[in-house]
Protein backbone atom coordinates (compact mmCIF):
# COMPACT_ATOMS: atom_id res chain seq x y z
CA UNK A 1 0.00 0.00 0.00
CA UNK A 2 2.12 2.65 -1.18
CA UNK A 3 1.38 6.38 -2.32
CA UNK A 4 -0.08 5.85 -5.24
CA UNK A 5 -2.37 3.36 -4.17
CA UNK A 6 -3.62 5.85 -0.90
CA UNK A 7 -4.33 8.91 -3.53
CA UNK A 8 -6.49 6.35 -5.35
CA UNK A 9 -8.48 5.23 -2.28
CA UNK A 10 -9.05 8.78 -1.36
CA UNK A 11 -10.42 9.52 -4.48
CA UNK A 12 -12.78 6.56 -4.03
CA UNK A 13 -13.83 7.89 -0.64
CA UNK A 14 -14.44 11.47 -1.69
CA UNK A 15 -17.17 10.24 -3.91
CA UNK A 16 -19.73 10.08 -1.08
CA UNK A 17 -19.07 13.12 0.19
CA UNK A 18 -19.41 15.15 -2.71
CA UNK A 19 -22.58 13.40 -3.39
CA UNK A 20 -24.21 14.31 -0.10
CA UNK A 21 -23.04 18.07 -0.15
CA UNK A 22 -24.73 18.23 -3.76
CA UNK A 23 -27.58 16.22 -2.46
CA UNK A 24 -28.31 19.00 0.22
CA UNK A 25 -29.62 22.22 -0.95
CA UNK A 26 -28.27 25.13 0.13
CA UNK A 27 -26.08 28.19 -1.03
CA UNK A 28 -22.57 27.07 -1.68
CA UNK A 29 -23.24 23.65 -2.13
CA UNK A 30 -22.63 23.46 -6.11
CA UNK A 31 -18.91 24.97 -5.92
CA UNK A 32 -18.50 22.85 -2.60
CA UNK A 33 -19.47 19.63 -4.59
CA UNK A 34 -17.40 20.59 -7.58
CA UNK A 35 -14.44 21.45 -5.59
CA UNK A 36 -14.20 18.28 -4.00
CA UNK A 37 -15.29 16.45 -7.33
CA UNK A 38 -11.89 18.81 -8.97
CA UNK A 39 -9.87 17.34 -5.80
CA UNK A 40 -10.75 13.48 -7.11
CA UNK A 41 -9.89 14.13 -10.44
CA UNK A 42 -6.72 15.77 -9.63
CA UNK A 43 -5.92 13.23 -7.89
CA UNK A 44 -6.50 10.99 -10.75
CA UNK A 45 -3.09 12.41 -12.60
CA UNK A 46 -1.16 13.09 -8.96
CA UNK A 47 -1.45 9.09 -8.45
CA UNK A 48 0.05 8.46 -11.60
CA UNK A 49 2.45 10.54 -11.85
CA UNK A 50 3.70 9.54 -8.32
CA UNK A 51 3.59 6.19 -9.72
CA UNK A 52 5.90 6.42 -12.40
CA UNK A 53 7.96 9.35 -10.47
CA UNK A 54 8.77 6.82 -8.07
CA UNK A 55 8.59 3.49 -9.86
CA UNK A 56 5.78 2.18 -7.55
CA UNK A 57 3.28 0.81 -10.15
CA UNK A 58 1.75 -2.00 -8.79
CA UNK A 59 -0.66 -4.62 -9.94
CA UNK A 60 -3.32 -3.35 -7.29
CA UNK A 61 -2.57 -0.09 -8.59
CA UNK A 62 -3.72 -1.06 -12.35
CA UNK A 63 -6.36 -2.66 -10.88
CA UNK A 64 -8.22 0.18 -8.62
CA UNK A 65 -7.11 3.28 -10.98
CA UNK A 66 -9.38 2.46 -13.56
CA UNK A 67 -12.22 1.68 -10.86
CA UNK A 68 -11.89 4.42 -9.54
CA UNK A 69 -11.68 6.81 -11.94
CA UNK A 70 -15.17 5.08 -13.33
CA UNK A 71 -16.82 5.34 -10.25
CA UNK A 72 -16.24 9.32 -9.69
CA UNK A 73 -17.38 9.88 -13.37
CA UNK A 74 -20.30 7.54 -13.61
CA UNK A 75 -21.25 8.96 -10.22
CA UNK A 76 -20.45 12.48 -11.25
CA UNK A 77 -23.11 11.46 -14.48
CA UNK A 78 -25.81 10.38 -12.54
CA UNK A 79 -26.39 12.72 -10.26
CA UNK A 80 -26.56 15.95 -12.84
CA UNK A 81 -28.81 13.78 -15.38
CA UNK A 82 -31.49 13.22 -12.47
CA UNK A 83 -30.85 17.04 -11.43
CA UNK A 84 -30.95 18.95 -15.05
CA UNK A 85 -33.56 16.43 -16.47
CA UNK A 86 -32.75 17.15 -19.30
CA UNK A 87 -32.04 14.51 -22.64
CA UNK A 88 -29.10 17.09 -23.19
CA UNK A 89 -27.42 16.02 -20.89
CA UNK A 90 -28.60 12.35 -20.89
CA UNK A 91 -27.60 11.84 -24.15
CA UNK A 92 -23.98 12.26 -23.89
CA UNK A 93 -24.02 10.48 -20.39
CA UNK A 94 -25.32 7.17 -21.60
CA UNK A 95 -22.44 7.13 -24.50
CA UNK A 96 -20.06 8.06 -22.19
CA UNK A 97 -21.01 5.55 -19.47
CA UNK A 98 -22.15 2.85 -22.53
CA UNK A 99 -18.23 3.36 -24.24
CA UNK A 100 -16.73 2.48 -20.12
CA UNK A 101 -18.78 -0.73 -20.15
CA UNK A 102 -17.62 -1.38 -23.83
CA UNK A 103 -14.47 -0.80 -22.95
CA UNK A 104 -14.04 -2.16 -19.93
CA UNK A 105 -15.16 -5.61 -21.01
CA UNK A 106 -12.60 -5.23 -24.27
CA UNK A 107 -9.84 -4.94 -21.43
CA UNK A 108 -11.17 -7.64 -19.81
CA UNK A 109 -11.37 -10.18 -23.15
CA UNK A 110 -8.11 -8.97 -23.90
CA UNK A 111 -5.96 -10.16 -20.33
CA UNK A 112 -7.55 -13.31 -20.95
CA UNK A 113 -5.63 -13.54 -24.20
CA UNK A 114 -2.65 -12.65 -22.82
CA UNK A 115 -3.07 -8.74 -25.27
CA UNK A 116 -3.85 -6.35 -22.77
CA UNK A 117 -1.21 -4.69 -23.74
CA UNK A 118 -3.09 -3.68 -27.24
CA UNK A 119 -5.62 -2.01 -25.52
CA UNK A 120 -3.32 0.21 -23.52
CA UNK A 121 -4.52 4.08 -22.78
CA UNK A 122 -4.23 6.11 -25.85
CA UNK A 123 -3.40 10.03 -25.97
CA UNK A 124 -6.84 10.38 -27.41
CA UNK A 125 -8.07 8.69 -24.28
CA UNK A 126 -6.10 11.00 -21.79
CA UNK A 127 -7.78 14.06 -23.84
CA UNK A 128 -11.12 12.31 -23.41
CA UNK A 129 -10.61 12.38 -19.84
CA UNK A 130 -9.24 15.93 -19.19
CA UNK A 131 -12.36 17.39 -21.11
CA UNK A 132 -14.91 15.27 -19.17
CA UNK A 133 -13.63 16.31 -16.03
CA UNK A 134 -13.64 20.10 -17.00
CA UNK A 135 -16.92 19.39 -18.17
CA UNK A 136 -18.26 17.94 -15.10
CA UNK A 137 -16.39 19.96 -12.60
CA UNK A 138 -18.14 23.06 -14.55
CA UNK A 139 -21.91 21.61 -14.57
CA UNK A 140 -21.16 20.57 -11.00
CA UNK A 141 -20.14 24.42 -9.86
CA UNK A 142 -23.29 25.82 -11.18
CA UNK A 143 -27.56 25.33 -11.51
CA UNK A 144 -28.84 23.84 -14.14
CA UNK A 145 -30.35 26.14 -16.54
CA UNK A 146 -29.03 27.23 -20.06
CA UNK A 147 -29.16 31.20 -19.67
CA UNK A 148 -25.75 30.77 -17.52
CA UNK A 149 -23.48 30.44 -19.77
CA UNK A 150 -20.81 28.27 -17.44
CA UNK A 151 -23.75 25.70 -18.21
CA UNK A 152 -23.76 26.19 -21.42
CA UNK A 153 -19.84 25.60 -21.88
CA UNK A 154 -20.05 22.72 -19.82
CA UNK A 155 -22.90 20.99 -22.25
CA UNK A 156 -20.46 21.74 -25.15
CA UNK A 157 -16.97 20.20 -23.23
CA UNK A 158 -19.20 17.26 -22.59
CA UNK A 159 -20.38 16.42 -26.08
CA UNK A 160 -16.81 17.01 -27.28
CA UNK A 161 -15.84 14.66 -24.87
CA UNK A 162 -18.48 12.12 -25.77
CA UNK A 163 -17.83 12.51 -29.28
CA UNK A 164 -13.91 12.01 -28.55
CA UNK A 165 -15.01 8.87 -26.17
CA UNK A 166 -16.77 7.45 -29.16
CA UNK A 167 -13.35 8.11 -31.44
CA UNK A 168 -11.28 6.61 -28.92
CA UNK A 169 -13.66 3.34 -28.62
CA UNK A 170 -13.22 2.79 -32.04
CA UNK A 171 -9.97 3.18 -32.17
CA UNK A 172 -9.62 0.44 -29.25
CA UNK A 173 -11.80 -1.95 -31.43
CA UNK A 174 -9.63 -1.68 -34.08
CA UNK A 175 -6.72 -2.57 -32.23
CA UNK A 176 -7.90 -5.46 -30.46
CA UNK A 177 -9.94 -6.76 -33.38
CA UNK A 178 -7.39 -8.89 -34.43
CA UNK A 179 -7.23 -10.97 -31.45
CA UNK A 180 -11.17 -10.56 -31.36
CA UNK A 181 -11.20 -12.51 -34.66
CA UNK A 182 -8.46 -15.18 -33.21
CA UNK A 183 -10.84 -15.91 -30.28
CA UNK A 184 -13.72 -16.35 -32.10
CA UNK A 185 -12.79 -18.67 -34.23
CA UNK A 186 -11.19 -20.82 -31.11
CA UNK A 187 -13.10 -24.02 -30.21
CA UNK A 188 -14.85 -23.81 -27.48
CA UNK A 189 -13.60 -24.09 -23.53
CA UNK A 190 -13.25 -27.87 -22.73
CA UNK A 191 -12.37 -26.79 -19.27
CA UNK A 192 -16.42 -26.87 -18.02
CA UNK A 193 -16.13 -23.03 -16.67
CA UNK A 194 -19.77 -20.91 -17.89
CA UNK A 195 -20.35 -17.51 -18.66
CA UNK A 196 -21.82 -15.71 -15.60
CA UNK A 197 -24.68 -13.32 -15.97
CA UNK A 198 -25.64 -10.46 -13.71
Amino acid sequence: MNLPNLLTLSRILLVPFFVLIYAIPGEGTYLYSAALFALAAFTDWLDGYLARRLDQTTPFGAFLDPVADKLIVVTALVMLVGHHSTLWLTLPAIIIVGREIVVSALREWMAEMNRRGAVKVSWLGRVKTTLQMIALVVLLANPPGFDDPWVTLGYVLLYVAAIMTLWSMIMYLQAAWPTLRTGWQQPGRKDGATDSHS
